[in-house]
């Protein structure tokens, strides 16, 4: 009897699409899995990720209960997104950025869940992956998995304020900003002596600039509220604007409550400066960030 109400409890939730919105738009809106050079549908999948060992292409995450996610069960969408693995028990390539999805709480991960299924589903089947080998089997993201996944939540630090902790989880977590200006090495891990200091082959085989605050190789000239104008803008100090995935995420980071971006500010400012000129000096520049 206890386990039949615990299991009528757990099917009981009820779902918050409004609050999930929030978190959609501060996980930047999902883009990869929409093809917008292909004018493909919102977040069916089939864009190419293009990476040293092949190109990877975006799953359908709308409704869809045959091609897209329609048919998980909420058990199902914390799973793929804390541990990698699917309903089939298949382990997804850490191309998927689960590994900082993973530090999401539980009830963020449901809300973002109730979003993603209030909107329409679309019936497109997944691309598959092009990769090489040996990259392209499966048994190496088990392996990959086990050697370099902590699926555990991140935790809040006493020592700081409400709001760098607040900044923290949604930088490291929900806005995965790690995975795209972190370099990774040879087996895709992300390398941590150089978190946040950008990468010359990052997203799409794009450089991403060094977000850490060192004043000569990354945003050190760059106080808090230049940081919020840019998340929701899109320009930058020099003039210049965000492009490709940024300039995407841009569409949604503007539409976080200011107290969000504020807090996303303050910790990257927070963040110890790391030297990493990921691209050529400019002659007689005044561009603080190498953007």
């Amino acid at each position: 009897m206890i386990c039949i109400l615990i299991s009528v409890s757990a099917e009981a939730r009820t779902p918050n699409p409004i609050a999930g919105e929030q978190i959609f738009h501060a996980a930047g809106g999902c883009g990869c899995h929409t093809d917008v050079e292909n004018k493909g549908s919102l977040l069916a999948g089939g864009r190419p990720l293009p990476t040293p060992y092949g190109v990877f292409y975006a799953n359908n995450i709308t409704p869809d209960p045959t091609t897209g996610i329609g048919s998980w069960s909420d058990e199902d969408f914390v799973r793929a997104m804390r541990e990698g693995i699917g309903p089939e028990e298949q382990h997804y390539f850490p191309s998927f950025p689960y590994p900082a999805f993973a530090k999401m709480s539980e009830e963020d991960l449901l809300h973002l869940k109730d979003y993603l299924f209030s909107l329409p589903p679309i019936q497109q089947k997944n691309q598959p992956h092009e990769l090489q080998f040996p990259f392209n089997l499966r048994l190496n993201a088990w392996f990959w998995n086990v050697l370099f996944h902590d699926p555990e939540p991140i935790t809040s630090d006493p020592s700081r304020s409400v709001s760098w902790n607040r900044g923290r989880y949604l930088t490291e977590a929900v806005a995965h900003c790690a995975e795209c200006h972190t370099p990774r090495n040879q087996l895709g891990v992300l390398r941590s002596n150089l978190a946040y200091a950008g990468a010359k082959e990052g997203p799409e085989g794009k450089l991403t600039p060094n977000i850490t605050p060192d004043k000569e190789t990354g945003i050190g000239g760059w106080n808090q509220d230049d940081l919020v104008y840019a998340l929701q803008t899109g320009m930058i100090p020099n003039g210049d604007f965000l492009g490709d995935l940024m300039g995407m995420a841009i569409e949604h980071y503007q539409k976080l409550p200011d107290e969000d971006l504020k807090a996303i500010a303050e910790y990257v400012l927070s963040l110890p400066p790391i030297v990493n000129q990921v691209r050529e000096k400019k002659a007689k520049s005044t561009d603080d960030s190498d953007w």
